[in-house]
């Protein structure tokens, strides 16, 4: 079976402990080349995956190595430039999220995917966590009824200590571009409405400079339907993960751990999964799905489940955001 050549674009800590280790374990799949602007993380990484082909530049990179698809995971200041030049050159490209510093960079990527009839994913892992298939195909099923409320939240540290992570010109924000956008799509997704009435936000930036740490907000959507979220690196709380419950008109159902429940006349359904899966095992499973799945997608095209079309939606959704902040106001979207 011959198999499809992958690049890695950016070597920190998600390539690292991501999708360098999943990458090279698939059968199907050759990690063929790196790019790193850091040369000694280049060369270490390098030898350490047995990878031969390493460039400085990813432009060069492009030129002189035959590869099907790119895995992007630099700064997000670099997503479009480097996203662009790869789909000009023909390669299908997975972004980690998010997929660029606004929802203009955004439409690029996307126009320049559908001039070239290559495929982009964003990197929405939570997508892809078994436990939230689940939960999303319980929700189209019917089981509990029409979702009417959301509430959603991600407190934990700050996700990476590089500089330019909580640099508002290199990272695009800070908790709400970090955890928001994940948590957000998630709970968007799963109950497949992205009918965004208004938005209303209030952020905090107690223990950061240039960027927010912590916000606190609410979406309100069509049919009368209201997500709630909290994202925050700062928060004092006895527990280090997201959380997500979607009420409905006939039941609830819970993520993280997933719990699921119908109500009857005089008792409920449990539909709870009695041997779920920890916390750890789910995560590295997301991640798993995704890089599959992207690897169906370059060799099979399979249909994209985290589209280009959907991150623009979204950071249209994050641009409300941050603006409905800035003014401490409710903003129609």
């Amino acid at each position: 079976m011959e198999k499809s050549k992958i690049a890695v674009i950016g070597l920190g800590r998600v390539a690292q402990l991501i999708h360098l280790p999943i990458l090279s374990k698939l059968g199907n799949v050759e990690v063929s080349s790196i790019a790193e602007i850091n040369k000694n993380r280049l060369k270490t990484i390098g030898e350490k995956f047995n990878i031969k082909q390493q460039f400085s530049d990813y432009k060069d990179l492009l030129v002189k190595d035959e590869i099907d698809a790119v895995v992007i995971a630099t700064p997000t200041n670099t997503h479009a430039e480097i996203a662009i030049d790869c789909l000009n050159a023909g390669k299908h490209v997975l972004i980690e999220k998010p997929i660029a510093l606004n929802s203009a960079e955004a439409k690029k990527i996307t126009d320049t995917a559908r001039k070239n009839k290559k495929n982009v994913m964003i990197g929405m892992n939570l997508r892809y966590r078994p436990d939230a298939m689940l939960m999303k195909s319980l929700v189209n099923s019917g089981e509990l009824g029409d979702i009417f409320y959301i509430r959603c939240g991600w407190l934990r540290k700050q996700s990476s200590d590089q500089k330019w992570f909580v640099k508002k010109s290199q990272s695009g924000g800070g908790v709400i571009i970090d955890l928001g956008t994940l948590i957000l799509d998630l709970a968007l997704w799963i109950i497949n409405d992205h009918q965004i009435k208004s938005v209303s936000v209030q952020k905090f930036n107690h223990n950061t400079k240039d960027v927010e740490d912590s916000a606190v907000g609410l979406l309100r959507l069509e049919n009368d339907k209201v997500i709630s979220f909290e994202v925050s690196w700062g928060l004092h709380a006895e527990w280090d993960k997201f959380h997500l419950a979607a009420f409905g008109t006939l039941g609830t159902a819970h993520l993280n751990p997933l719990r699921a429940y119908r109500r009857l006349e005089a008792s409920q359904i449990d539909y709870t999964v009695s041997n779920s899966a920890n916390t750890t095992n789910l995560f590295k499973k997301s991640y798993e799905n995704e890089l599959k799945h992207f690897i169906g997608v370059v060799r099979e095209n399979t249909p994209v489940i985290s589209t280009g079309e959907d991150a623009v939606s979204l950071m249209k959704l994050l641009e409300t955001i941050y603006k409905s902040a800035g003014m401490q106001k409710e903003i129609n979207f």
